[in-house]
């Protein structure tokens, strides 16, 4: 069953989502920390290169089935028109300003 981006528990990720399924560039960008970091399958990846190529160029999408700590871990369905739809986990790292300093992602 999917959980509507709205629904979501952490304010954080629930604009994250959002941005990413609106292809909110700036409302995306505005809701990570300065010195943001990510990993995409247990590897540190360069965050504006990989924004780009898997959300905002190719039209990425998640649909959300499952949450967890708190709303800071997602289990999704992630589509992009690369790599077409794969089931995915995402943990974030909030800080207290509630801005995302971290984000990993990766095949569930």
């Amino acid at each position: 069953m999917t959980i509507q981006p709205a629904k979501l528990s952490d304010p954080a990720v629930r604009a994250f989502v959002s941005a990413v399924n609106s292809h909110d560039r700036e409302r995306f960008l505005s809701l990570l920390a300065p010195d943001a970091t990510m990993a995409d399958d247990g590897s540190d990846r360069d965050l504006a290169e990989w924004i780009d190529g898997e959300i905002f160029s190719s039209h990425g999408h998640m649909e959300v089935d499952n949450e967890s700590r708190g709303g800071r871990r997602i289990l999704a369905r992630f589509r992009n028109d690369t790599w077409g739809e794969m089931r995915t986990k995402w943990t974030f790292t909030v800080e207290d300003d509630g801005r995302i300093s971290r984000f990993e992602t990766g095949q569930a």
